[in-house]
């Protein structure tokens, strides 16, 4: 797929971008290729390749799940408005 000055134009102005007018033909060669190349991709079959979160086998290290605070919701709740079964009620917003 190949862009032409006009549509580069668009999208410099959709994305709130200035582009220098001289730099245009280098803007469409570039943006021109990334879409070439992505077409190339699209056309590699990948119907046997597991999806990745990551190229490398990182793993990542994980703290100890462990409660580390002092539960005060009877705290907070004492202070509010209204409460019921440990939930904040609100007035209602939408009707």
């Amino acid at each position: 797929m190949s862009l032409g000055p006009a549509e580069v134009e668009t999208i410099a102005h959709l994305a709130r971008l200035a582009i220098d007018e001289s730099l245009i033909p280098d803007y469409v060669r570039n943006l021109s290729d990334i879409l070439s190349f992505v077409e190339q991709m699209n056309t590699v079959d990948t119907s046997g390749v597991a999806p990745m979160a990551h190229p490398l086998e990182a793993v990542q290290r994980l703290r100890p799940d462990v409660v580390t605070e002092v539960d005060q919701r009877d705290l907070f709740q004492s202070i509010a408005p209204a409460t019921e079964n440990g939930l904040y009620l609100v007035p209602r917003v939408i009707e």
